[in-house]
């Protein structure tokens, strides 16, 4: 078991825990959502998805982001998930990625979807 993220305390006044699926999904939503720069120990993690939530949508955009999404899992959570395909949609005010991966250790295949 792995501490929550965002930290938060469950029902029996302890820290919330997360299984491995639970975590995992965390760690990607994490690394999408950090900008780079914004750790203070690893100034180049984060593909900085947040950023880009209110750019002017456009195909050109969403390609961009595909390759920059795919390029930081693989950097960062590569010894954890395989990832297999990143998919960006960006349709009118809502920016949606959806990762395909395998899990390492268990070689399960998962879909996760984000919008903003």
């Amino acid at each position: 078991m792995h501490i929550a993220f965002p930290y938060a305390i469950d029902g029996g006044g302890r820290t919330a825990r997360a299984d491995d699926d639970a975590h995992i999904r965390q760690m990607i939503e994490q690394l999408l959502f950090t900008a780079p720069g914004e750790r203070v120990n690893r100034p180049r993690f984060g593909a900085g998805v947040r950023q880009l939530l209110f750019a002017p949508n456009s195909p050109e955009l969403a390609a961009a982001l595909e390759f920059l999404v795919q390029g930081a899992l693989q950097e960062y959570l590569g010894e954890v998930i395989r990832v297999e395909a990143v998919a960006i949609e960006a349709e009118e005010a809502t920016l949606r990625v959806t990762v395909q991966y395998v899990v390492q250790r268990t070689q399960q295949r998962r879909v996760i979807e984000v919008a903003g």
